[in-house]
């Protein structure tokens, strides 16, 4: 008998869930024996579902929400013995993984054009011992968008980070990094760094370009900048997409890293997939084709 567990977040896209429950449940009962619907309560159930679904060896975990209930989704699933293949209906503000998997990020095409033939390995980013599947993002912008508000972010989507960021320019303010990057050791000053795993970030589906869902490597930029002039020059090349290192800009493929301030007495906080997370020092690594996952049906293989 096939099961599905599928994780609703009821107060995602605007308390939406409900309204998509039925038609998401009639979908998922054409490919399954049984399905089995949860709801989230808090932060942390999500992750705690899908865990209990891979111990009792499911055949799916199918989440709808946002990006912090996607993220919580993979990391119940990342590092069990048993890994049953994860889905999801986005709900979310930017939804990043469902652009770089081709997934409709309106949730009734999402739930109409769901099916089994269309899977993909998705790799999974480790950050100390939680997990990733879009972005951690260090410094003075990250920090701004860790102070977005939840309303902001219903009334304008993705542009609240943005708009965020843009404030937080203001008080650009570069930080000097200790990276040791797959055994190699550098110093480097910058105001922003960003490790992303998909082509997507913050909405921007052109940010990282070379980046596949399932390439084996995390993509790292750091902006060159010691200055509000210097964050302003680099801010084209970002903005545009980045596939080279740039006057402006430093690019980078890894494995593993391990990233720190060198002045003890700074301290800066991540943002791991839009939501607040540890902060430095980091170590950060990735597990290769680590999960099965449902795909659109454009997606580039």
């Amino acid at each position: 008998m096939k099961k599905v567990v599928l994780i609703i977040n009821p107060s995602s896209g605007g308390e939406k869930a409900k309204e998509y429950e039925a038609l998401a449940k009639e979908k998922l009962e054409q490919f399954f024996d049984t399905v089995q619907i949860r709801y989230t309560q808090k932060s942390g159930d999500a992750k705690k579902f899908a865990r209990e679904a891979a111990l009792e060896q499911y055949d799916s975990v199918i989440v709808m929400g946002g990006d912090g209930t996607v993220n919580e989704g993979i990391s119940g699933l990342s590092e069990q013995e048993y890994r049953p293949k994860f889905g999801f209906f986005p709900l979310g503000t930017v939804n990043d993984l469902a652009r770089a998997l081709s997934i409709p990020l309106d949730p009734k095409e999402a739930i109409k054009n769901f099916s089994l033939d269309q899977t993909t390995m998705l790799d999974v980013g480790k950050i100390n011992q939680d997990y990733f599947m879009n972005v951690v993002a260090v410094g003075t912008i990250p920090e701004a968008i860790n102070d977005v508000d939840s309303e902001d972010k219903t009334k304008l989507g993705k542009f609240a980070y943005f708009i965020s960021g843009m404030k937080e320019l203001l008080n650009t303010e570069s930080h000097l990094f200790h990276l040791t990057i797959d055994n190699q050791e550098k110093e480097i000053k910058s105001s922003t760094i960003l490790i992303g795993l998909t082509n997507s970030i913050g909405g921007f589906e052109h940010l990282l370009p070379e980046a596949k869902v399932n390439d084996g490597s995390l993509h790292l930029i750091y902006l060159k900048d010691q200055s509000l002039v210097d964050t302003v020059k680099s801010l084209p090349d970002l903005l545009k997409g980045v596939q080279d290192s740039t006057e402006n800009i430093v690019y980078l493929t890894f494995k593993e890293l391990r990233l720190s301030l060198v002045n003890p007495n700074e301290s800066l906080t991540t943002n791991i997939d839009g939501d607040e997370g540890d902060a430095l020092p980091i170590e950060v690594e990735i597990l290769p084709s680590h999960l099965t996952v449902y795909k659109g049906e454009t997606i580039d293989e």
